[in-house]
């Protein structure tokens, strides 16, 4: 099976992890192994370990790096990271990588039902099991429908919308990407539809409400944080302002010092800095990386380093 995605950042976040040869690393996305393979090059007498919930790409990966003595393939959600190293007997790490979001792959296979480019099943599970979005789409209330397509896809029409869908499916179930792009279509007003496709910021909710993406990402970035080995670094993609808001306010958390008053003549809470950020501002692709791949001009990628003996 063939697990197509291109890395998005890639050269930039290699250079940000800062490999040493013989360190121990997690690609807590492994997506087709992109980053994976690139981290896999630059290691001697470490160790990489893949991690994905998507049972293709556990496929995938496998069968690319299964010549590589330096490579373990775990499947399960990167949520779950320091758990699943613990049974490994791993219990701290050199870098961690997060490239969070859909896959190419997932994007690109219909059958997944991620995109609404594609006629079919309405799916989008990035583990393949668990609740679907036809089972959110059919059966939530109108006003959580309203609340996850505003809150997660920052979509104003998110009322119209859910009301729309809630009066079709009592015709009908609804069953297919098609379907609830056209009903999302004929929800917002003809402006709107001139802005590109109006399901974009409906499909990305629900997207986010069936992986529970948002919730994975706080509790993946505490796991990696506690993880990481003095000098260790956290390397973190995003592709939306949802995504980046989380990852930028925790890394500040582990960057704050002191928070005594100004006016305090000296410190007296003590706190200092567990960490230091690589970059202040996010990085972002070049015009070559956004010629070739224009998937990745949304992409947001910030780094911080662990420094335990200041904390």
């Amino acid at each position: 099976m063939e697990f197509s995605h291109i890395p998005v950042l890639l050269n930039e976040t290699i250079e940000g992890l800062n490999i040493n040869p013989n360190g121990i690393y997690v690609d807590g996305t492994a997506g087709g192994g992109g980053h994976s393979a690139a981290i896999l090059e630059r290691l001697k007498g470490g160790k990489l370990i893949s991690i994905d919930q998507d049972p293709d790409a556990i496929c995938t990966v496998k069968q690319r790096f299964k010549d590589e003595p330096n490579s373990i393939i775990i499947k399960g959600n990167f949520s779950e990271m320091k758990s699943l190293l613990k049974q490994r007997g791993i219990c701290q790490v050199n870098g961690i990588l997060l490239d969070i979001g859909v896959s190419s792959h997932q994007l690109d296979t219909a059958e997944r039902g991620f995109s609404f480019h594609e006629d079919a099943p309405l799916d989008m599970r990035m583990s393949q099991s668990g609740t679907s979005a036809a089972d959110l789409v059919n059966t939530l209330p109108q006003k959580e429908l309203s609340k996850i397509i505003f809150t997660y896809g920052e979509e104003k029409f998110a009322d119209s919308i859910s009301k729309a869908i809630v009066k079709k499916r009592e015709e009908a179930p609804i069953k297919t990407t098609f379907e609830l792009a056209e009903i999302i279509r004929n929800s917002v007003p003809e402006r709107v539809r001139r802005n590109g496709h109006p399901a974009r910021k409906t499909f990305q909710a629900l997207r986010i409400e069936v992986n529970h993406e948002l919730d994975a990402l706080r509790a993946g970035l505490e796991d990696a944080f506690d993880l990481l080995c003095d000098g260790g670094r956290l390397a973190v993609i995003t592709f939306h302002s949802l995504e980046d808001r989380i990852v930028k306010q925790a890394i500040a958390k582990w960057c704050e010092g002191c928070t005594c008053p100004p006016d305090f003549p000296v410190c007296v809470c003590g706190k200092k800095p567990q960490a230091r950020s690589i970059n202040r501002k996010p990085i972002v692709a070049n015009s070559q990386e956004l010629d070739a791949n224009p998937r990745s001009r949304s992409a947001k990628l910030r780094i911080c380093e662990k420094n335990i003996e200041k904390s």
